[in-house]
C-alpha cells in the first residue's frame, strides 16, 4: 500500500464515528489522539435567540463593567447576571446594509452572506449549522431549531419573507426546518427511535476497517484484529458498567423528561408558548439531546401581540416604530426569557459550574432599533463557555476597522470545538470573546 495514501488516513470512520489505529508498521502516520481524546469536562453548548425589529433605541445601552454594570432599561432582566454578561456594541453586518429592509438584514444575519432578490432564495449556511455539521454526530439531534411564530412565504420588496422568518440555514438556498409546535419539538427530543450513540463504535467502523484491512501487511493485520476484539471487550464492559450504574466521568444530569410533554397544536398564549420553547431547550442540553440551538422568539416583521402586557392594539413590527413605553414592555419581555433560560440553567449543576458556565447564550436581532438602523447590532451573551469566556464586559468597536458580526461567530466556533479561520465577511476572531 502505497505511504502516501495511508498517510492521509489516520482513522476508521463511520455513521458518527472516528476510531483512531495502533502503530502499524506498513501504514506510515503519526499517531493524533489528542483531538479525539474522551473527556471527563461537560461539554460547551451554544444558544442564539432572536428578537426581530431590535429595540427601544434609548434603552438599550450598558456602562462600566463587572457586577456593578449598569445596565439600560431594556436590558435590566440580566441585571443579576452582571457578572457573566457580555455586552457588544458596534458590529454590523455589511450585506444587511444593501436592501435596508427586515428580509435583507434578516436572513443572513447569522452567516454575513449575500442575499438574493427577486424572491428567490440564496443566503449561507449559519453559524450554528456550520458547528452542528462539525459536531452534531455526538448527540441524538445536530441541533435543535425552534420558533414562536410561523414562517412567512411571502415576498416584500423584492425579497422573500423567509428570510425574515428563518435565522438557521442549513445550505445557502435552504433554512432549516422551524419547529413551532412545542409538542413536537419535545418529540425531537424524547421520541422512541434508536439513538447514534447507541449503535457499537465497533459497528459503526467495521466496514471502514474491512477495506483497511486489505491494504495492510498480514503481521498488521493480525494487529488489527487484535486492538478491535480489544475494543470490543471495553465497550462490552463499559455496557455491563453502565448497566450497574458503575460509569464516572461527565454525564448529563438528565437522562429523560422532567416536564410534561406539551399539548399538541399551536399555543395562543404567547407567553405559556415562549416559556414552553425555554423550557424545551433546557431540557435539550440538560439531557445532551444536543449542543446547538436556536431559538426564534418571533419572525422579524412579525406579527405578534401582547395583551399580558396590555399592548394589543398594535403588532410587533408597528410598535417598533416608536420608542414608547409600550415598545420598551415588549423589549423587556423578551429579554426575560433570556433571563428565564439562564436562570433555569444556572440551578443545574454540572461538576464544579452549573449548566450556564458551561454555555454560551447569545441574543441579538437584525437592526438596533425599529428605524431600521443595522450600521451596529445589538448583542448581548450571557455564560462562560466552559470557562472560556470572561464575563462582565463592556466592548465597544464602533469606530473600529474589523467590526464584523461575523468575527464574533468565529470566536463562537472556536469555543465549540470548531477551528475555522474564515467565516463570512471574517478573517478572525474576537480576540475579547
Amino acid at each position: 500500500m502505497k505511504t502516501a495514501a495511508v498517510s492521509r488516513r489516520t482513522m476508521l470512520r463511520g455513521l458518527g464515528v472516528s476510531m483512531a489505529l495502533p502503530w502499524l508498521e506498513s501504514a506510515a502516520w503519526s499517531r493524533e489522539t489528542s483531538a479525539h481524546a474522551p473527556t471527563l469536562e461537560p461539554p460547551t453548548r451554544m444558544a442564539i435567540l432572536f428578537a426581530g425589529c431590535g429595540f427601544h433605541r434609548h434603552e438599550w445601552w450598558a456602562n462600566g463593567h463587572g457586577p456593578s454594570m449598569q445596565l439600560g432599561k431594556v436590558l435590566s432582566p440580566l441585571r443579576e447576571f452582571r457578572d457573566r454578561l457580555v455586552f457588544i456594541k458596534g458590529l454590523y453586518n455589511a450585506e444587511a446594509l444593501k436592501g435596508n429592509i427586515h428580509s435583507s438584514q434578516t436572513g443572513n444575519l447569522l452567516s454575513g452572506a449575500p442575499l438574493s432578490a427577486g424572491g428567490t432564495i440564496r443566503s449561507g449556511t449559519s453559524v450554528d449549522q456550520i458547528v452542528a455539521q462539525h459536531i452534531g454526530q455526538r448527540t441524538k439531534l445536530p441541533s435543535l431549531v425552534l420558533g414562536c411564530e410561523k414562517a412567512n412565504p411571502s415576498v416584500h420588496k423584492n425579497y422573500s419573507m423567509l428570510y425574515s422568518s428563518h435565522i438557521s440555514w442549513s445550505s445557502p438556498t435552504t433554512p432549516t426546518p422551524l419547529e413551532v409546535y412545542p409538542a413536537l419539538a419535545f418529540d425531537q427530543l424524547f421520541k422512541d427511535k434508536a439513538q447514534q450513540g447507541d449503535q457499537s463504535v465497533l459497528d459503526a467502523v467495521l466496514a471502514d476497517a474491512r477495506d483497511f484491512r486489505r491494504g495492510i501487511s498480514r503481521l498488521d493485520q493480525q494487529k488489527l484484529d487484535e486492538y478491535l476484539n480489544s475494543v470490543r471487550e471495553v465497550e462490552q464492559r463499559i455496557d455491563r458498567a453502565g448497566r450497574r450504574g458503575e460509569l464516572q466521568g461527565w454525564r448529563p444530569t438528565l437522562s429523560g423528561p422532567n416536564i410534561r410533554r406539551p399539548q399538541d397544536g399551536y399555543p395562543q398564549d404567547i407567553v405559556e408558548h415562549m416559556r414552553l420553547m425555554c423550557d424545551i431547550l433546557v431540557l435539550a442540553f440538560q439531557t445532551d439531546t444536543t449542543r446547538v440551538c436556536t431559538l426564534k422568539l418571533n419572525n422579524d416583521h412579525g406579527t405578534l401581540r401582547f395583551p399580558h402586557l396590555g399592548v394589543d392594539y398594535m403588532i410587533h413590527h408597528l410598535l417598533s416604530h416608536n420608542d414608547t413605553d409600550d415598545w420598551l414592555k415588549v423589549n423587556q419581555f423578551f429579554l426575560e426569557q433570556m433571563a428565564y433560560i439562564a436562570r433555569r440553567l444556572d440551578a443545574i449543576e454540572e461538576g464544579e459550574r452549573s449548566l450556564l458556565d458551561n454555555s454560551m447564550l447569545m441574543l441579538c436581532s437584525s437592526m438596533l432599533n425599529g428605524h431600521h438602523d443595522a450600521t451596529q447590532l445589538p448583542v448581548v451573551m450571557l455564560g462562560r463557555a466552559g470557562g472560556q469566556i470572561q464575563g462582565g464586559q463592556n466592548l465597544d468597536y464602533s469606530g473600529t476597522a474589523d467590526r464584523q458580526m461575523c468575527r464574533l461567530y468565529i470566536s463562537m466556533m472556536h469555543k465549540m470545538g470548531v477551528q475555522l479561520d474564515r467565516f463570512g465577511d471574517a478573517e478572525r476572531p474576537l480576540e475579547e470573546v
